[in-house]
């Protein structure tokens, strides 16, 4: 296992928090702005210590991670239809569409596969738990380490105290199951009592794009102030004015734990 170590350590180097770009958006909702030229746009995303991307873009985007000091290349392994809620999906039903061998093999430092467990909906969750726990298994032979994304059904439909339900819940049956890192929503006041009762490192998505770049840099804060890792943001990076530029206040804000006003006026972004 000292491989999966090694790629797992690199992620926090230094005891430091993790900054780690989501561009696999392609793969659930088609051509999405600030990933139409894939390929051109990681290199506004160097300064990031991870960039996730779907296995097929992969091989096109190499050159964001062939470079000593690269971010990490982590590659989605599955596919599910909890992304779906805008073509009026209801449910959570995931298929494996790499294993983690041949992600290895194709280059990833790290591999990613979505979690959802609503508490409601056994025959799902039974599938769900199932597909996470054979991907845990492939994993464990190969050495790659694997971050499970806790993504609930239609999460903007949800009260707070049920997203907050389902995250609590579900990122410590994730950890239970295997997972390396976890992936989920961040969900306010309560979310230092998740943090508290899960023993693997949790980072906060981004989900939709935020009004302005001082929000998503707001957020940041307050999620690693709960105990974050650190973030897994999309569109609140590939969409904001300047994606270099929000890397850096991300850096600042999560990494040295500057204000997210200086953060932002540092990099120019107010």
């Amino acid at each position: 296992m000292e491989g999966h170590w090694m790629r797992l350590n690199r992620l926090f180097s230094d005891g430091k928090r993790a900054i780690v770009v989501a561009a696999d958006h392609g793969m659930f909702i088609g051509p999405t702005p600030g990933t139409i030229d894939l390929p051109r746009a990681v290199e506004a995303w160097r300064g990031a210590d991870g960039i996730l991307l779907s296995p097929g873009m992969l091989k096109s985007c190499g050159h964001a991670f062939s470079y000593r000091g690269a971010p990490l290349a982590v590659v989605r392994l599955d596919w599910s239809t909890v992304f779906g809620s805008r073509w009026g999906f209801t449910g959570a039903h995931t298929a494996q569409v790499l294993t983690p061998a041949n992600a290895l093999a194709m280059g990833a430092d790290m591999g990613i596969a979505t979690f959802t467990f609503t508490m409601e909906q056994e025959v799902g969750d039974r599938d769900n738990v199932r597909h996470f726990a054979e991907l845990v298994e492939a994993k464990r032979e190969c050495g790659l380490p694997l971050i499970g994304e806790l993504f609930p059904v239609a999460p903007n439909e949800l009260t707070a105290e049920e997203l907050s339900r389902q995250v609590h819940t579900g990122c410590r049956i994730l950890a239970e199951l295997g997972a390396d890192i976890i992936k989920t929503y961040f969900t306010g006041e309560r979310f230092a009592e998740t943090v508290e009762a899960t023993p693997v490192p949790i980072m906060v998505l981004g989900a939709e794009k935020l009004p302005n770049e001082i929000d998503a840099l707001e957020l940041a804060q307050r999620a690693i102030r709960a105990g974050a890792r650190g973030v897994v943001f999309g569109r609140n990076i590939i969409q904001s004015r300047d994606p270099a530029g929000m890397i850096e206040a991300l850096r600042m804000v999560i990494k040295e734990d500057a204000s997210p006003t200086d953060a932002a006026a540092e990099a120019n972004l107010l």
